[in-house]
């Protein structure tokens, strides 16, 4: 099961948004005989104080929380009993819960061998990065496809904000980083850790309204969720419309209070009562609400909102390869440079091609052959692909590959507009002795290109329309009304 489905099945199970920080921080508890956890100061070493606090808030709080949340900071700075410790406390946690630890990781240079430290041998299932090298950063974290990181965009501390709000407070730089992340990873890979500021955290929920987001809170005075005019913009800003999205820290001062548990499920509760007001449609608070309709199936949302984003939808007048002229330009090319949208896309041409009868794989040249590349790694199915055209030169052969006559080739292109190139292509293969009987794209222009190919006895298959394209960017306030209009 992968962190978010973890997460998911968490928060379900337990009825909570709550997370708890469980680090061995000097500054948050002192050690005394009043103590409820029963630890005397002069029993063990600091090392076995803390795994016997540690433990009895995990005992307190693991039917209460949807998570737990390690500062890697803190057991760092015990040193290596302090990294023996953080191994302990990992195997604690109950094994439904899921882990996040919280790293901060910022070194580019380390970041393939620090995330095997961390996924494979601290066997966590999610951590944070600051995220200030870009892609490569990241990309490292995001090889391990049931793992989760958060990226750190925006924090509550008063000194971040001449960076956090460069160049001007209505266009800050932490919105450039919320935008650009969205294009790294799929919400179930990538979320957002984000700092306490009701303001600054409605923002980023509008930049990215189907984003996890992480709230920060482990600092005292910066968490008091207790007191319901902290807790209530917070909520509003935050939620999604499902009336989650959104993991809240439990206060410091509740694991103080003599009847830990009392006070946790007292805050549990009043965050559910407005989760399930926004269920329902009617919060209690302002809730933040985007104009953005998302209550229809939109299986590909995602997908298309990051093709947008990384420049694959352009406008201006463009000549197509058929020679008419378009107001927009789709620019599929340049997927393969993106690797985690790459993935998403292979992924959603093999949901197709999984439920069709084919031997082979067959790629039309040029633009669609890293995807039949891919596909056919993916699906361990043998590809081959027709030339554009045969060299003088060499062995000459049309069909490029190993194939037998008589086989069933399922074709994989990008794009449908007059459907000529592809049929063109099928046609070669057919030419070889092979049947063709499905085409598979990524996106259909609906100009009556698949009923035309009917016509030509093949079956055509797209992952997306282009007016499904059109009305996700209008509702997202991706694209004006007057670009909609052009689509």
């Amino acid at each position: 099961m992968n962190f978010f489905d973890k997460l998911l099945t968490a928060i379900e199970q337990q009825n909570s948004l709550l997370y708890v920080a469980l680090d061995p921080d000097p500054d948050r508890h002192i050690f005394n005989q009043e103590n409820p956890g029963g630890i005397e100061g002069d029993r063990f070493d600091i090392i076995e104080q803390w795994q016997e606090w540690l433990h009895f808030v995990i005992r307190e709080t693991s039917e209460l929380v949807c998570c737990y949340k390690l500062s890697f900071g803190f057991y760092l700075a015990l040193g290596i009993p302090g990294l023996k410790l953080l191994e302990k406390i990992l195997t604690l946690i109950p094994p439904h819960l899921p882990i996040i630890l919280d790293t901060k990781h910022s070194d580019l240079n380390s970041g393939t061998v620090f995330a095997r430290f961390v996924f494979e041998q601290l066997k966590v299932d999610a951590c944070t990065l600051t995220p200030y090298a870009g892609l490569d950063q990241v990309a490292p974290f995001l090889v391990y496809p049931d793992k989760a990181v958060f990226i750190l965009c925006a924090t509550a501390n008063s000194s971040a904000s001449i960076i956090q709000e460069y160049p001007q407070p209505d266009q800050p730089l932490y919105l450039e980083l919320v935008n650009a992340s969205q294009t790294w990873g799929t919400p179930e890979q990538l979320g957002l850790e984000v700092g306490m500021v009701p303001d600054m955290l409605a923002k980023i929920r509008q930049a990215a309204p189907e984003r996890l987001i992480l709230l920060q809170g482990d600092i005292a005075e910066e968490n008091d969720l207790t007191d319901i005019e902290d807790l209530m913009p917070l909520l509003s800003a935050g939620l999604s419309l499902n009336g989650s999205g959104l993991l809240l820290p439990i206060p410091p001062k509740l694991l103080e209070q003599e009847n830990v548990s009392q006070g946790i499920k007292q805050l549990r509760d009043q965050i559910n009562q407005e989760r399930q007001q926004v269920i329902e449609g009617n919060p209690t608070c302002d809730l933040w609400l985007p104009d953005v309709c998302f209550l229809r199936h939109q299986p590909h949302r995602d997908l298309i909102l990051q093709l947008y984003d990384i420049g694959c939808i352009i406008f201006g007048d463009h000549v197509q390869a058929s020679g008419e002229i378009f107001p927009y330009y789709i620019d599929l090319r340049r997927i393969i440079s993106t690797p985690q949208i790459f993935h998403q896309i292979v992924a959603a041409y093999a949901e197709i091609l999984e439920t069709l009868t084919f031997d082979r794989i067959a790629g039309i040249p040029y633009g669609s052959l890293p995807t039949a590349t891919g596909l056919s790694l993916r699906l361990e199915r043998p590809m081959i692909f027709p030339r554009k055209e045969v060299k003088a030169y060499g062995a000459g052969r049309l069909i490029e590959g190993h194939f037998q006559p008589g086989e069933t080739i399922v074709v994989v292109d990008d794009i449908l507009i007059t459907g000529n190139s592809v049929m063109k292509g099928a046609e070669k293969l057919k030419s070889a002795g092979l049947k063709v009987d499905d085409i598979v794209v990524l996106i259909d222009h609906e100009r009556g290109v698949k009923q035309r190919l009917k016509q030509n006895h093949y079956n055509a298959h797209a992952v997306l329309t282009l007016s499904e394209i059109a009305e996700t960017l209008y509702e997202s306030n991706r694209i004006t009304e007057e670009q909609f209009n052009l689509f």
